[in-house]
Order: C-alpha cells, then sequence, then structure tokens
C-alpha cells in the first residue's frame, strides 16, 4: 500500500467531500501493514481522517480511509439505522458499527452490501440495493441508483474532478498531508 494508492482510491474522501472509500492492494506480511497504516495515520488522524485494514484474505488486504464525525452524522438518517438494524449491527456509534463491519467482513462468506452506508451512499440506493430488485435500479456509476438520479450524477461528477485534480496535484508535488483536507 502507498500514498500514491490513497490519492488514486480515495481522493474524495480526502478531499472531505465523502464519508469513506475502499480499496484492495496485495500484502505480503501484515506487520509491514500495520506499520505503513500508523505511518500514515499519524499524517491523517489530525486531519480528522482514519486507515484501517478490515480485512486480510488470499494476499489481499481491504482498506478503508473514513471521516469518523462524518460516518457518525451518517449513520444517525432513519433510513440507515434501519438498515444497520436489520442487519444486525448495535447502533452503538459509528466506531462501534464499524467494529462490527470489521467481524462481518471477517466471518461471512457474502459481502455486507450495507457497507454503502459505511462509504456515505445514499440510504435509499443502499436500501434498494439490499431488499429491492436487482432490475429496478435508475441509474449505475459508482453505485447503483435507486432514489435520486440527478443528485447521484452530480455526485459522481464531483468525485470524477475531485480525483482528476488529487492526482495531478498528487503528480506535481502536493503531498498527501496537504492533499488531506480538514473537516
Amino acid at each position: 500500500m502507498s500514498e500514491h494508492m490513497l490519492i488514486d482510491h480515495c481522493s474524495p474522501t480526502l478531499a472531505g467531500v465523502k464519508t469513506g472509500s475502499l480499496f484492495t492492494c496485495d500484502y505480503k506480511s501484515r506487520k509491514a501493514v500495520y506499520l505503513e497504516i500508523r505511518r500514515i495515520n499519524r499524517i491523517l488522524v489530525p486531519k480528522g481522517l482514519r486507515l484501517l485494514p478490515l480485512r486480510f484474505h488470499k494476499g489481499k488486504v481491504l482498506i478503508y480511509l473514513y471521516r469518523p464525525e462524518q460516518l457518525e452524522n451518517d449513520l444517525t438518517d432513519h433510513k440507515a439505522c434501519d438498515l444497520l438494524r436489520q442487519c444486525g449491527y448495535s447502533l452503538n456509534g459509528g466506531n462501534y458499527c464499524v467494529v462490527e463491519l470489521i467481524e462481518k467482513l471477517n466471518s461471512a462468506d457474502s459481502f455486507p452490501h450495507e457497507i454503502g452506508l459505511f462509504l456515505g451512499y445514499p440510504p435509499e440506493d443502499v436500501d434498494g440495493f439490499m431488499n429491492g430488485s436487482p432490475a429496478d435500479f435508475k441509474y449505475s456509476g459508482l453505485w447503483k441508483v435507486y432514489g435520486d438520479v440527478d443528485k447521484a450524477k452530480k455526485t459522481f461528477a464531483q468525485y470524477k474532478k475531485c480525483a482528476e485534480c488529487y492526482k495531478c496535484r498528487w503528480q506535481t508535488g502536493t503531498s498527501l498531508e496537504q492533499l488531506a483536507v480538514c473537516c
């Protein structure tokens, strides 16, 4: 895992316009992954971000970058709470829900679709994906949209523009610390 991967996969989260981002990368040593995460968290935690390994599996690690305060706020949404409750979460706060998500990822054979809530996806879209008919989505972009298509398209465009801008800034020498926005 490298800072470059964070820029490639997590720019909207670094910029403060998205709650969380996920990516996978190869690893050879868990110890090396934890050391790198600690190093990066020394840069990001003061900016309101946290980097965590969610799952180690078959030589790959699933990495989650998120903004704990934004996640806490997102998970107060009534629809989000209902979905998490349906999935067996205790709703004792955002960080505790992340611990429960990690437990689910490491104990279940299937991928927990409620993970969209941890990424800042609209609860109505997560609900549609989890409980609706697979063919009933209205639009497909970074996620399947079951609710407000216009709002989703604007969000997708914002994320794309942010990623392009951050990649350009990274390539011209802007540091990860400078790119991570305080929120």
